[in-house]
């Protein structure tokens, strides 16, 4: 879910942001730079955020950004909370760290989507679709240029069981399966899994099926029942109660708004934000 968008333009030391002082419940800020540059504290690094570069942080964290004395910094911004969009954060900035380069798609369709967040009559329901959306749009550009290849440096066996995950997510994924393909006992590839991606292997399912449902929510012309079956769930119910907990709005809810909003991009041509921005 967003919690925030809108465009600033910061001058000066006034504008100053601690990580590990804006309370305890997670959430994101992706923010990109239109004009000027900002300072960027992040663990033990410093960045300068100049124009056309994109800073991407989670809270609570040990970060600070701020604007330097006599300096400015022209921007948009998209403050999200919300398990998924979480975690897909996390992942980008594993990869890449806190300060991107996007493709100029990738920074028009966010700018749009900021924009449409700025509707004073949005629904929560639309408002979670368009963040789904930015977050995945802005996923796929990052992680397509710092994914690190078959066999560089990962399990062969973890990354045989993954594919295998994506290619069968509508199939029986119980660990047991998982460890016979890994060749483990289930003990040892639970905790090889976790080590290697963070997860347990059953919430790397979840996800995995989750992530499948939206897209197919949003691109297919299948029923709900349909989609629950082809992300391995023999009870729609179950699925629409899974579903909810990820995105926080039920699988119809999210078709409509998830559709509503690409085919408003596409008819209305709303990719950039140059210029139309409220002062």
């Amino acid at each position: 879910m967003p919690t925030s968008t809108g465009y600033e333009i910061a001058d000066g030391p006034a504008y100053d942001w601690d990580g590990r002082k804006r309370g305890t419940t997670p959430f994101s800020i992706l923010q990109h730079t239109i004009a000027g540059a900002g300072q960027l504290q992040y663990e033990k690094r410093r960045y300068r955020i100049g124009p056309g570069e994109t800073m991407l942080v989670a809270i609570p964290h040990a970060h600070r950004y701020w604007v330097e004395r006599n300096d400015s910094w022209s921007f948009f911004w998209i403050a999200m909370c919300g398990q998924e969009a979480l975690r897909l954060h996390r992942a980008i900035l594993a990869a890449a760290g806190p300060v991107l380069r996007l493709r100029s798609e990738t920074i028009d369709a966010l700018a749009g989507v900021a924009l449409d967040l700025t509707d004073s009559e949005l629904t929560a329901g639309r408002a979670s679709g368009l963040a789904y959306n930015a977050t995945m749009t802005l996923h796929d550009d990052v992680m397509a240029r710092h994914e690190p290849s078959p066999g560089t440096g990962r399990n062969l066996a973890i990354e045989r069981v993954t594919a295998h995950i994506r290619q069968h997510l509508d199939r029986d994924l119980d660990v047991c399966v998982l460890a016979d393909i890994a060749g483990m006992s289930r003990a040892h590839f639970s905790r090889t899994f976790h080590l290697i991606e963070g997860v347990a292997p059953s919430e790397f399912v979840m996800r995995e099926r989750m992530q499948r449902a939206a897209r197919l929510l949003i691109n297919a012309q299948l029923s709900i029942k349909a989609i629950a079956s082809a992300c391995g769930f023999v009870d729609p119910n179950y699925f629409a109660k899974a579903f909810r907990r990820t995105f926080a709005i039920s699988p119809s809810e999210f078709r409509t708004t998830g559709m509503y909003a690409a085919q408003h991009r596409h008819s209305t041509g709303e990719n950039s934000a140059d210029g139309q921005w409220p002062r």
